[in-house]
């Protein structure tokens, strides 16, 4: 894979992300940190299967598989560098079933079903009877 398909897949993946973030920023403005978490949870993989939607159907470089692992790889990522070390100065959101590894796991699940359902109805040829 190159450069350019990369960065693409980098991007929908940075663009979930910062939707999550968004989310939750402005989240914390209005409401308190457990209604913010629970919208969150809700709104991850609703992120990631619009994302994963748009990635499969016009791109779809790699494998529902390897997308999931990358997307969630970049948010567990962008999540250490950003808002543990640079805006909490702390990991204590790693501690956080809720907060952290079940939206990971649901943008996983989200991502890996809709590049499963994306890829396989463009698979899907019709077949006349011989």
């Amino acid at each position: 894979m190159n450069a350019a398909r990369i960065s693409i897949l980098l991007a929908h993946a940075l663009a979930g992300w910062a939707l999550c973030a968004a989310t939750t920023a402005i989240g914390l403005g209005a409401t308190t940190l457990d209604r913010v978490l629970v919208v969150h949870a809700i709104a991850a993989p609703v992120f990631f299967a619009a994302i994963s939607r748009v990635y499969f159907w016009r791109f779809h470089y790699t494998s529902p598989l390897a997308t999931a692992i990358v997307f969630v790889a970049f948010v567990l990522l962008a999540d250490f560098l950003v808002a543990a070390l640079r805006i909490n100065d702390s990991l204590a959101l790693f501690g956080s079933l809720f907060g952290t590894w079940l939206p990971l796991a649901m943008i996983f699940v989200a991502t890996y079903l809709t590049g499963w359902l994306v890829l396989g109805r463009q698979k899907v040829v019709v077949q006349t009877p011989k």
